[in-house]
C-alpha cells in the first residue's frame, strides 16, 4: 500500500486553522514570529541531526551560510 503524503503547506495550513479554531473568538497577535519560530527551531534541530552536528553541511541543506546558522542555533539555544 502507498502511503499518501499531505504536502507541507497543506499541513501547515490545517494545523494553523486549527489553532485558530481552538482560540475561539479570541483574537491571536504576533502570529507571524510565532510561527515562524515555531517552524524554525525544529527545521534546524533536524537539519543538524541529518548533518550529525556537522554545521557546514546543515548550512548547506538548509541554504543559508554557516555564520547564519549559528546565529539562529544560538538564538533558539540550540548551540
Amino acid at each position: 500500500m502507498i502511503k499518501k503524503i499531505t504536502p507541507l503547506d497543506e499541513s501547515v495550513r490545517l494545523n494553523l486553522e486549527a489553532y485558530l479554531n481552538d482560540l475561539g473568538d479570541i483574537d491571536p497577535s504576533g502570529m507571524w514570529d510565532m510561527v515562524m519560530s515555531c517552524v524554525e527551531k525544529p527545521l534546524l534541530q533536524i537539519a543538524m541531526t541529518r548533518a550529525q552536528g556537522n554545521q557546514s553541511k546543515a548550512a548547506q541543506l538548509l541554504g543559508i551560510t554557516r555564520n547564519t546558522l549559528r546565529k539562529k542555533l544560538m538564538t533558539h539555544q540550540l548551540l
